[in-house]
């Protein structure tokens, strides 16, 4: 069934890879970021492989909460309504707190979280008045524990995400409202984020990984680890492993 689905975060990474995959299966687009080049180029891109699809862009920084309710509202005017919003945006600056680094840890927080508060209270304004829809976040894996370094603001602030998430669906069960909520979480999948890493073990390549997120996103699973293998494993180990040894991913 063709879908209109609006991707936050869609100029690079997972966010623009997710465009070009949900785009082959026909779904419309409405693609927003800061970087309103890339956006033109991939536009270019989907419409020369899939010309049956509609893709809109629109300039969009999450941080500016104002523009998130605003962009989100004309996307829905635009297409009539919206299908799907896949909260998508965000970074992972920063390092060891108590280093000289809290602008950057206090960024990747915002742009994390309350960024991504913002974007789920416009979604589901739209959801609700529709009474319909399916809310999707964007977590990682490195939310299941607290992690060194750069890692530690970020998967803080990814924790904080997943938690927001089952909260949005608790609310959806206790008042019976059919707005599908998934939390997707990602392992480690070669993005702009993390290309500079190194050695990273079960690094798996963008289109693979990104191809199970768009097939857990379509199956609307309420939680799911991407790619399943070995992650679902991983998970489950890494909510158990002493912290020594769970620190040593990060």
């Amino acid at each position: 069934m063709r879908k209109r689905i609006l991707i936050t975060g869609a100029s690079s990474g997972l966010g623009e890879e997710m465009a070009r995959q949900f785009a082959a299966k026909g779904h419309d687009l409405a693609l927003c970021a800061r970087r309103v080049e890339r956006l033109e180029a991939l536009k270019t891109e989907i419409a020369e492989k899939y010309p049956k699809v509609k893709v809109s862009l629109k300039a969009l920084d999450v941080n500016d909460h104002d523009a998130v309710f605003r962009v989100f509202n004309e996307f829905k005017d635009e297409f009539g309504g919206l299908d799907r919003v896949i909260v998508n945006a965000g970074m992972g600056k920063g390092g060891s707190l108590g280093t000289g680094l809290f602008k950057y840890n206090k960024l990747t927080a915002e742009t994390n979280f309350i960024a991504a508060l913002a974007q789920c209270e416009a979604a589901l304004e739209i959801f609700r008045a529709q009474n319909n829809g399916h809310l999707v976040t964007i977590s990682s894996v490195s939310a299941l524990r607290g992690m060194p370094r750069a890692l530690g603001a970020y998967a803080a602030s990814k924790a904080a995400l997943v938690n927001l998430t089952e909260g949005i669906r608790a609310d959806m069960l206790r008042s019976g409202t059919p707005i599908a909520v998934s939390c997707i979480m990602p392992g480690f999948i070669r993005s702009e984020i993390n290309e500079k890493v190194k050695n990273t073990p079960f690094m798996c390549d963008t289109v693979p990984g990104v191809k199970s997120m768009v097939q857990a996103i379509e199956k609307e699973k309420k939680t799911a680890y991407c790619p399943g293998w070995p992650w679902n494993v991983l998970a489950f180990l890494i909510k158990r492993l002493p912290l020594r040894i769970v620190m040593k991913m990060g």
